[in-house]
């Protein structure tokens, strides 16, 4: 008996399934604005990074970045150098990516390398994955140094549910943890990464947050891609604290099959989760996206996907089945359409051509997650 066979859906994700059987769409009972300069104001942007960004637990990567012990990959999409590590017995790290000889970058670039220590390119200082110093050229020239008071600067982090997550600061991870069974139903931590991109995207993080928090725009924006697989706007959403989840899904043959089958379930539901602040997660029936925001300035920002699928392809027709799958989701769905409309709407907003944002009963979802920011900025 395979893994899948053996694991069950949670509680949460059964009752959603059920919601979209029975139609019980997610809905406002109202329509409702936002202040436009949410978008647009840099003094707004730099109160975000502060008090939100710079407080709150967020995830850098999914859990298949690094596969093995002793892996380690630099990490530049938060305006800092990182590195991000997986040490010989299995854990992982983030470290500040800089040599504490002479600050120097230690890691170049922004691919996985596999190495039991990490060697700084001026001094050759030597670093184990787990952060200690390991090693010293000419160690006769530096008298009474403890090498223990050299170790990497690490930042807090936490690995849950086959997500990394990490904050700036002290943090509490009790969201990562409680958010773990989630992930864990669909295997994540297990599962390969096929392929990761960087997409500069000009707009505001929030305008990208709020594509994946309605499916108001489903059958219009993505009319010649995913639009057909979905039917229009039925949608059933809940909240796990300050996250959210959504699931759709074809409500006629949900209504047909044993809904405790999570086979079944999976290929007939569309599972998704937009982490707070920034990571959205969309689990397709048989693989996964994790895109994680990265803001740079008020109409700029990163967005890293990373797909993963259950595991390896095993021939070249199945290399070519996730090939499809990739090139229509990040080239086309997120790419071309979600992150395209997304600048749009930064261009729009920024003109000041309006100053407020409307939101009908279909887009409730944006206006939870925008109460949940002025809640953690107050």
């Amino acid at each position: 008996m395979d893994a899948q066979t053996t694991r069950r859906p949670t509680k949460g994700q059964l009752a959603l399934a059920q919601a979209v059987a029975d139609g019980r769409n997610a809905v406002g009972s109202a329509v409702t604005t936002l202040s436009a300069p949410l978008y647009t104001d840099p003094s707004r942007f730099d109160l975000e990074q502060r008090r939100l960004f710079g407080r709150l637990p967020q995830v850098i990567a999914p859990s298949a970045l690094l596969p093995r012990a002793n892996m380690a990959v630099p990490h530049d999409g938060f305006g800092v150098p990182l590195l991000i590590s997986r040490d010989k017995a299995g854990m992982a790290h983030v470290f500040y990516n800089v040599c504490r000889h002479r600050g120097t970058r230690l890691v170049e670039g922004g691919e996985a390398l596999c190495a039991p220590r990490l060697v700084c390119p001026y001094h050759a200082w030597a670093y184990r994955l787990d952060g200690a110093l390991a090693a010293i050229p000419r160690a006769d020239s530096f008298p009474g140094l403890d090498k223990a008071d050299h170790r990497l600067a690490e930042l807090p982090s936490h690995e849950a549910g086959g997500l990394i997550w990490f904050a700036r600061g002290e943090a509490d991870f009790a969201d990562a943890a409680s958010l773990a069974p989630e992930f864990d139903a669909f295997g994540l931590a297990g599962h390969h990464l096929f392929r990761r991109h960087v997409h500069d995207v000009a707009a505001n993080w929030k305008l990208i947050m709020d594509a994946f928090l309605e499916s108001y725009h489903v059958q219009r924006l993505h009319s010649s891609s995913i639009g057909k697989f979905f039917a229009d706007g039925v949608t059933a959403a809940d909240r796990i604290g300050p996250h959210q989840r959504s699931a759709v899904g074809r409500a006629e043959y949900l209504a047909r099959i044993d809904h405790e089958d999570w086979t079944a379930l999976r290929g007939a539901v569309t599972f998704a989760y937009q982490l707070f602040p920034a990571t959205v997660i969309v689990v397709s029936p048989d693989y996964v996206n994790v895109m994680t925001l990265m803001p740079q300035s008020v109409g700029r920002t990163l967005v890293e996907d990373f797909m993963l699928i259950p595991g390896p392809p095993g021939s070249a027709e199945e290399e070519l089945h996730w090939e499809k799958s990739w090139t229509l989701l990040d080239e086309g769905t997120f790419g071309a359409e979600d992150f395209r409309a997304a600048a749009l709407g930064q261009e729009g907003l920024s003109s000041g051509a309006i100053d407020r944002i409307t939101l009908g009963t279909l887009e409730a979802g944006i206006h939870h997650f925008h109460a949940q920011i002025e809640a953690a900025l107050t």
